[in-house]
């Protein structure tokens, strides 16, 4: 029997299991909620066992475009993590609004967009056209602990 669609569902459906949520890095708090909108912090991508970053480096030099869009789908998959204890359950998401994604680059590198396309592709894939969202993808020096990657997410929410 088919079930309904959610993003819940598409989860499952994918074979997703979300991590647990990352400890806050400072004096911040993972997500903040203003009305019908939720604001992630930047997530930069952990190591499966959360023992610590899942890489470092800069994109155009140590990490290749497709090292840095799998981490960027890791700073997603942490950000549905917040998302649910935050909120309960991904069904309470109505849409995606905003994703600003952060790229350590390494001179003359310019495929920032490439590389937050494995953050943008997750959020389609969970919650379908309501996963298309405004979107910025800026190339940095560097980032915390070093990592080639953070990334941050606005939601409408219920």
């Amino acid at each position: 029997m088919a079930h309904e669609e959610t993003p819940e569902h598409r989860l499952a459906d994918l074979g997703i299991e979300l991590p647990a949520v990352p400890p806050p890095a400072g004096l911040y708090a993972p997500a903040v909620r203003s009305g019908n909108q939720l604001y992630v912090s930047g997530q930069v991508p952990r190591a499966g066992d959360g023992s610590g970053v899942a890489a470092v480096g800069k994109l155009g030099h140590a990490i290749t475009v497709e090292e840095g869009a799998a981490l960027a789908r890791t700073c997603a998959l942490q950000a549905l993590a917040v998302v649910r204890a935050e909120l309960g359950s991904l069904d309470r998401v109505r849409r995606v609004v905003r994703v600003a994604g952060y790229v350590a680059s390494a001179p003359g590198f310019t495929q920032h967009p490439a590389v937050i396309n494995g953050a943008s592709q997750l959020l389609l894939d969970v919650f379908g056209e309501a996963g298309r969202h405004a979107r910025v993808a800026i190339g940095v020096a560097e980032l915390p602990a070093g990592v080639p990657v953070e990334v941050e997410f606005l939601f409408e929410v219920e």
